[in-house]
């Protein structure tokens, strides 16, 4: 997922520091690929179990149909992986950790390995007593395109290296790839992605019990990420992001600021984390079963 960036809430600080303290005291805080050296990272995120599953054979041509060679090095690849990974962003006020969960299905397809991403759900971590929170709706309307992935052989271990490809959501783009953002509020390609009525996706947004309200943006995604095999059913990595947002408008006027964001710049708090799972499970087993996959949701702590 990629995951989405919420960018005005830092003008939402200047709001909670107005609250009494006793608000932020119960506060539950939320939250291209670079060039890597041909070495697998000595630091991976922690191995957490997971159920054990058989990898589907990668699929091959009816009789009389000739089809491209498949690299033998997609076969411990091809099928489902439950996905995980963080994006660890900063600004001068906030710090913000998005955790995304969904799938990636892997394919053969002509030659190459595809990556069909697909999200469920998401959570966020702060170090503000700030919450947000994005329905599912929302998080499931980034919808990615099939991708084709690099696939190479690093000390005898597999690396995959999936490219940015820019997605929208919350407006409708002609062109992902090479079309930016716009910067108008009141551009007619914006619609509403999550059916809840509002333009855009909407981000609900909690600085105490006084002060709460809503957020409607539009955004491409661009997300990258690069993961090596570490065993059959696991694949770690680290995630770039470079994402845009354009805040449409908001419940409240106080939420109603954009911030520029960038990506934390140690990689280490970005990871990813694939887990092979079967072909049948959906977005309500994933959640059931979280715990059993990923590490546990981890904090801001730089």
């Amino acid at each position: 997922m990629r995951p989405l960036l919420w960018c005005t809430v830092a003008l939402a600080l200047s709001a909670c520091a107005a609250q009494p303290s006793d608000d932020s005291a119960g506060s539950v805080p939320l939250d291209s690929v670079p060039t890597a050296d041909d070495t697998i990272p000595a630091t991976m995120v922690p191995d957490t179990a997971a159920p054990t599953t058989t990898a589907p054979p990668v699929t091959t041509a009816p009789p009389g149909i000739t089809m491209p060679p498949v690299d033998p090095r997609f076969a411990p690849l091809v099928g489902r992986w439950a996905h995980y990974d963080v994006v660890a962003y900063e600004d001068g006020t906030l710090k913000t950790l998005i955790i995304s969960y969904g799938f990636n299905d892997f394919t053969a397809v002509d030659g190459e390995l595809i990556d069909q991403g697909s999200f469920c759900f998401s959570e966020q971590r702060t170090d503000q007593p700030i919450e947000t929170s994005l329905s599912d709706e929302a998080t499931q309307a980034i919808q990615p395109p099939p991708t084709p992935v690099t696939v190479e052989e690093i000390d005898d271990t597999l690396r995959i290296t999936r490219p940015a490809t820019p997605t929208p959501v919350g407006i409708e783009l002609d062109d992902p790839a090479n079309e930016p953002l716009p910067t108008d509020p009141n551009d007619p390609r914006i619609i509403d992605d999550d059916g809840d009525g509002n333009p855009g996706i909407t981000v609900d947004i909690r600085v105490s019990d006084e002060l709460t309200g809503e957020l409607y943006i539009a955004r491409r995604e661009i997300f990258a990420y690069q993961a090596y095999l570490t065993d059959p059913d696991t694949l770690q990595g680290t995630v770039t992001d470079d994402s845009e947002q354009l805040v449409i408008g908001a419940s409240d006027p106080v939420f109603d600021m954009a911030t520029e964001w960038v990506q934390y710049a140690d990689l280490d708090k970005s990871p990813i984390i694939l887990k092979r799972v079967d072909e049948d499970w959906d977005c309500d087993r994933l959640a059931a079963e979280r715990d059993a996959l990923f590490p546990p949701t981890p904090e801001v702590d730089w």
